[in-house]
């Protein structure tokens, strides 16, 4: 990717327009933004199908519209569903020549909408082999209902619905692995991150030749995570560098790792700039605990994903 090429290519005629309503520091906005400069950057056609959330509430408020591409709104638990419909509407058309024109179809939901009520949808899509690029833009809560746990928060955040406190220290369980849920499917899936964009358009190029396609990424929510607005990216690459969030992708059953810090920093470092980990930081020594068993967890995963990248190398 060449900054300057796109730049120069795309200028201030992004099929995603500036005036919408997304918070101060939200990453959903850049992450759909740098989707659709990519696609238009490529020459590419593009139907977008975009789930209920943070991101289509704030971009679609009548009579005013983000989206200068065909554009579709869907419930939370039917994006992938309707991006198949669209498919196959289009092969029809084809069919009977009343189009000529390809077009790729990208559907964006948060994780609410992908990890969970989505899920079936997407789970049917992909063993079907509909041909999109699903984009997740994991900012790991229901933001845009009031910051409830989703499974793809964290264990040990705090939300509304897991409130840190005497009786609890924030969520109980761990995180949904959305990758290897998708890689089971034995298509295209990759995880990226908003603060990697090299890396982020690598992908989309594999994802837009070899369809059906799930990206996540990673999207740090200001108001979620409570962490000042400018802090977002610097965030977002904190979590790669601490393993939190590696930066992988498994190609049809073969896992690669595309990135190793060479010198991982502890999960401490990232906890420490969110508010929704404040529980931990008193010096404690049940917090020490807690924080050692994140650490567990965080370097097993990273270690699985390495075994797996090496497994399937040949």
């Amino acid at each position: 990717m060449n900054i300057k090429q796109l730049a120069e290519k795309i200028g201030n005629n992004s099929w995603f327009a500036p005036g919408h309503r997304l918070c101060a520091g939200c990453n959903a906005g850049i992450i759909a933004k740098f989707v659709l400069n990519f696609a238009q950057f490529k020459g590419y056609k593009v139907i977008t199908v975009l789930a209920t959330g943070c991101l289509e509430v704030a971009t679609t408020i009548f009579p005013y519209t983000s989206w200068k591409t065909a554009y579709m709104h869907n419930a939370f638990e039917n994006a992938a569903a309707t991006a198949s419909g669209i498919g196959a509407a289009l092969k029809s058309l084809k069919k009977k020549g009343l189009l000529k024109e390809d077009y790729k179809i990208v559907v964006f939901g948060g994780d609410g909408g992908t990890y969970d009520i989505g899920l079936q949808s997407l789970s049917g899509a992909l063993e079907r082999k509909h041909e999109f690029v699903y984009i997740c833009y994991d900012n790991e809560a229901y933001m845009n209902t009031g910051i409830q746990r989703s499974s793809a928060t964290p264990m040990l955040a705090s939300t509304t619905t897991t409130p840190s406190g005497k009786v609890s220290k924030g969520k109980q369980q761990p995180r949904k692995d959305l990758i290897a849920i998708a890689a089971a499917h034995d298509v295209y899936a990759a995880q990226t991150s908003v603060s990697h964009l090299q890396d982020f358009w690598k992908k989309l190029e594999k994802a837009f030749n070899d369809q059906p396609a799930v990206l996540n990424v990673l999207s740090p929510c200001t108001r979620g995570w409570y962490f000042p607005p400018d802090q977002g990216i610097k965030i977002a690459k904190l979590a790669v560098e601490t393993n939190y969030w590696p930066l992988y992708e498994v190609d049809h059953g073969r896992w690669i790792l595309n990135y190793e810090p060479k010198q991982r920093k502890p999960i401490i470092e990232w906890l420490k700039t969110q508010g929704r980990f404040k529980h931990l930081l008193q010096p404690t020594q049940e917090n020490e605990k807690l924080i050692a068993q994140l650490q567990e967890m965080v370097d097993k995963r990273f270690e699985y994903i390495k075994k797996l990248a090496r497994a399937t190398s040949e």
